[in-house]
């Protein structure tokens, strides 16, 4: 009696694989099938294995959708601010490159594309540290010494990043120090951060860039949630007068999703292109295209746009200060 049943159940199967039942049924799932792909689960119904140009391209289309979705979407990402984000929201999709995958795989982009276009060598020359007078000390003691309160400071110093608790500093050696760290952290840190200072020059460079390459996509995903957040909080406004306006934590993730992916773009593309002329442009272009995208996506007069675009702006340059030092700080304590 069981196996009566099981054999009834496995009847459709059988005819599927036999190719005579006239009603299909998806292997996946069991639904009804007779198309191309299953209506309940989406697995395609042809279960021929795929040639290796054709494995290939699904694998490749799986992340970058090489058919028209893709030069669509680039398109409208670089030449319509906003445009991709108000498609998103009145639910037409299907035609364009998911925001979340979308940004994936233009910070994975950048960040190869920075791995072979910056030149360590050429960070690590004279010209690209701080410029030090002939009268400071000499970079092979990494620490000073301590100067009088009146007297003007011996050698000249920049500040990476100055906090509440840490302030993180370079010299014109290219040698880091850290103030206001204490305790078992700030030993541990001092220990790092001489190990890091006693490296050749050239060393030291070539650390901070790989340890920044290897970090930076991390940072990436921070900085996507907490710029949807500054949004949250800028636009927190009655709905009566804008009720067309996102508000939704999850609808300013995907503005900062193709906003952080046309960014992606715009810095790839200065980095492989040389001229001076066309960096300016595309720097001019991001300015005006942050504005535009703004204005098209959540409304509103020219002023509010400008006084919120600049609130967003500066709260962001701190996070990023803040995601910056913590990329330096990686590439010197892990090692």
């Amino acid at each position: 009696m069981v196996r009566a049943a099981v054999d009834l159940a496995d009847g459709p199967r059988r005819r599927v694989a036999a190719g005579g039942d006239a009603d299909p049924r998806c292997r996946n799932c069991g639904a009804a099938a007779p198309g191309t792909y299953c209506p309940a689960c989406g697995q395609e119904t042809s279960l021929k294995l795929p040639t290796a140009r054709q494995f290939l391209r699904e694998a490749a289309g799986r992340y970058v959708a090489l058919d028209g979705r893709l030069w669509r979407t680039l398109w409208a990402l670089l030449a319509r601010p906003g445009y991709l984000t108000r498609e998103y929201f009145a639910g037409r999709r299907r035609r364009y490159i998911r925001p979340a995958r979308l940004f994936l795989v233009t910070s994975l982009l950048l960040f190869a594309v920075l791995r072979f276009a910056i030149d360590v060598p050429m960070l690590a020359s004279d010209d690209a540290l701080v410029r030090v007078d002939l009268d400071t000390p000499s970079a092979a003691s990494p620490q000073e010494e301590p100067a009088p309160p009146d007297a003007a400071p011996r050698s000249p110093s920049e500040s990476l990043v100055a906090l509440p608790g840490l302030e993180l500093r370079i010299d014109g050696a290219g040698q880091l120090s850290a103030r206001g760290a204490q305790g078992r952290v700030g030993e541990e840190l001092k220990r790092r951060l001489d190990r890091f200072n006693a490296l050749p020059r050239a060393d030291r460079i070539e650390q901070l860039v790989a340890g920044a390459l290897r970090y930076g996509p991390y940072a990436m995903f921070v900085l996507l949630p907490a710029f949807a957040l500054l949004l949250t909080l800028v636009y927190v406004v009655p709905r009566a007068r804008y009720p067309g306006r996102p508000r939704r934590y999850a609808e300013h993730l995907v503005f900062g999703a193709h906003n952080h992916a046309f960014l992606a773009l715009i810095v790839t593309a200065a980095a492989v292109v040389p001229l001076g002329a066309a960096k300016g442009l595309a720097t001019a272009w991001a300015l005006a295209y942050f504005l535009w995208s703004m204005k098209v996506v959540y409304g509103g007069r020219w002023s509010g746009v400008v006084a919120r675009a600049w609130l967003v702006a500066v709260a962001y340059v701190v996070l990023f200060a803040l995601v910056t030092v913590g990329l330096v700080l990686a590439a010197v304590m892990i090692r």
